[in-house]
C-alpha cells in the first residue's frame, strides 16, 4: 500500500487593519482647508441628511432669520424624520432651521427651501451654485433633505467636498450657534416644540462645536462634525461608517495630539524686505496660524506676490502671501496698502473743499 504524503503549504499575506471603519473619512483644518488625514476622500457617495448643512447655510445667507413662514402643502411630500409642522402653521425661519439641524426635519427642509427659494427646485439650484462657489467639484444636489427618490437617486458628494462645506459654514455665526445647541424650544402659532440635538458628540466629546448626522438604508450612516481644542479648529467627515461616533472621537484625539498651531504671519509685525514700490504701509488684516507636525515646521515657505499699481485707494488689495508646505499651497493671505495719514488728511480736506463748491 502506497503512502500518500500531503504537504500543507501556508501562505502568509499581510493583513491590513483599517484604523477607522468608514468607507470615506477626512480630517480637515478649518482655517486653511488643509487635509490632515484622509482615506478615499474624493470618492462620490450618497450623503443622506448631512445635505442639510448646505440647506442651512443657503437659507441663512439668503433670508432674514426672524421672518415668519406659513407652512404650505409642500411639507406633505415629506417622509422619514420630521418635526411634524402642519399646513397653515406659522413659525419663524429661525425655528425651522433649528428643527432642520437638531432633529433633521425633512419637512423643515422642504418648508425652508420652498420659502427661501420660491420653490424647492429653485432652492436646489442655489445649493448647487453655492457648492460650485465653495469649490465642491464632485457634488450634486437634487433635493434639500438628502433622501433618495423612488429611482434610488440622491444627493452625491465626497468626504473632501463636505469638509469644505463644513469649514465654510462654520465661518457663519448664525450657523455656529445653531449646530452647537444641545436643546432648543420653539414656538409657532399652534404648538410648542422641544428638541434635542441628534449629534451625540455634543454630549460625549467635550471639544465638539457642531455637526450634522445622516442615515438612509442606501447611504448608510454619514456624519459631519466640528471640534476645537487649543484653538485648533478641525472638521471630520465620515461616509458609510457604522462606528462613526467612536471614529470621530478617535481621529480628533489623533489630530490634536499630532499637530501644533503655529503662528506663520503676525499682523503687527508684517514687513516685506526690500519692497520700495509702495511708499505707504502694506499690511495683512489678521494673524495667520497653521496646523503643523513638528517635522513640518522647517518645510514651510512664504512667497510674496505684489501687483504694482500706479494709482490706488486706501485699503486696496495689492497682492498676497502664498504659504506653502513643500509644494502644497496651504493658504493665500491678502495684502493691502494703507495710505499714510498725512496724505489721507490732504485728500479728505480736498474732498471737503470740493463739497463746499458743489453745495454752493
Amino acid at each position: 500500500m502506497k503512502k500518500i504524503v500531503v504537504i500543507v503549504v501556508f501562505l502568509f499575506f499581510p493583513v491590513v487593519v483599517k484604523a477607522y471603519s468608514a468607507r470615506n473619512i477626512i480630517a480637515m483644518d478649518m482655517d486653511t482647508n488643509r487635509v490632515l488625514y484622509g482615506e478615499s476622500i474624493h470618492d462620490q457617495h450618497l450623503i443622506a441628511s448631512i445635505t442639510k448643512i448646505m440647506t442651512a447655510i443657503v437659507a441663512i445667507e439668503n433670508s432674514n432669520m426672524e421672518e415668519l413662514v406659513e407652512i404650505n402643502e409642500v411639507v406633505l411630500k415629506s417622509f422619514g424624520s420630521g418635526i411634524y409642522v402642519e399646513v397653515g402653521e406659522k413659525i419663524s425661519l429661525k425655528d425651522l432651521l433649528y428643527g432642520l439641524m437638531l432633529r433633521s426635519g425633512n419637512d423643515a427642509a422642504l418648508a425652508i427651501a420652498d420659502y427661501v427659494g420660491g420653490s424647492v427646485d429653485d432652492f436646489v439650484r442655489l445649493m448647487n451654485l453655492k457648492a460650485s462657489e465653495i469649490g465642491m467639484k464632485n457634488t450634486q444636489f437634487i433635493n434639500p433633505h438628502g433622501l433618495e427618490n423612488n429611482k434610488g437617486e440622491g444627493n452625491l458628494s465626497t468626504a473632501y467636498d463636505m469638509a469644505l462645506l463644513s469649514s465654510y459654514a462654520m465661518q457663519n455665526e448664525t450657523y455656529q450657534e445653531i449646530v452647537k445647541t444641545k436643546n432648543y424650544v420653539a414656538k409657532s402659532d399652534k404648538k410648542t416644540y422641544s428638541w434635542t440635538n441628534k449629534n451625540k458628540l455634543l454630549k460625549t466629546y467635550e471639544y465638539t462645536t457642531g455637526g450634522k448626522t445622516g442615515f438612509t438604508e442606501k447611504a448608510r450612516r454619514t456624519l459631519v462634525s466640528t471640534a476645537t481644542k487649543d484653538d485648533k479648529n478641525v472638521t471630520i467627515v465620515t461616509l458609510n461608517d457604522g462606528n462613526d461616533w467612536d471614529d470621530h472621537e478617535k481621529l480628533y484625539e489623533s489630530v490634536f495630539n499630532a499637530y501644533q498651531r503655529e503662528l506663520i504671519l503676525d499682523k503687527n509685525n508684517f514687513k516685506i524686505d526690500k519692497e520700495n514700490y509702495y511708499k505707504d504701509s502694506l499690511y495683512i488684516k489678521d494673524d495667520v496660524y497653521v496646523l503643523l507636525k513638528e517635522e513640518e515646521k522647517k518645510e514651510v515657505s512664504l512667497t510674496i506676490n505684489l501687483r504694482k499699481l500706479e494709482e490706488y485707494e486706501d485699503q486696496t488689495l495689492v497682492g498676497n502671501v502664498e504659504i506653502k508646505l513643500k509644494e502644497e499651497v496651504l493658504k493665500l493671505v491678502p495684502i493691502y496698502v494703507s495710505k499714510n495719514q498725512e496724505e489721507n488728511k490732504k485728500e479728505s480736506f480736498l474732498k471737503k473743499i470740493i463739497g463746499w463748491f458743489k453745495h454752493d
